[in-house]
């Protein structure tokens, strides 16, 4: 069976109320259901984790690779742009990943535009709001499935 890890970073606890002229409407709680509906359908192994704390990324990125995790979706938030802790943990753990971003970062602020984990993720989705995180999932199943074929 698959087993697909996927991670909310910072302030995205906050999804539905927060900015949503830029991230919509739907929370964490819906994003997951969606998702979790999407695994059911496929049989895949689905986990979500949520975390405001750089260092708990880390340390799942580092279990992941203990448990046999055979891909992570990231959505990174704010630690895209400064987090070079997370870059070491996934080259570390060498479990590939899934860049996903909400809104279209290259169209937003200079500083969004940099990222410490492009250049290492099997891809990057931007800026399909949820749905960026459904195309990931579809995405990391196809890399799963031709990884075990």
């Amino acid at each position: 069976m698959i087993k697909i890890l996927v991670i909310h970073g910072p302030n995205l606890n906050m999804l539905g109320s927060r900015e949503p002229e830029v991230y919509g409407s739907d929370t964490l709680a819906s994003i997951d259901a969606s998702i979790a509906e999407m695994a059911k359908s496929k049989n895949v192994s689905l986990e979500t984790f949520q975390s405001n704390l750089e260092g708990e990324i880390v340390d799942r990125i580092q279990q992941a690779a203990a448990d046999q995790t055979q891909i992570i979706i990231i959505n990174p938030a704010a630690f895209t742009h400064t987090s070079i802790a997370i870059r070491d943990a996934f080259l570390a753990s060498s479990v590939p990943f899934i860049e996903v971003h909400m809104s279209n970062v290259h169209a937003r602020e200079d500083f969004r535009k940099h990222s410490y984990l492009s250049d290492i993720a099997s891809g990057v989705i931007s800026g399909f709001g949820k749905n960026s995180y459904l195309l990931a999932f579809e995405a990391a199943v196809n890399q799963c499935n031709q990884s075990n074929s």
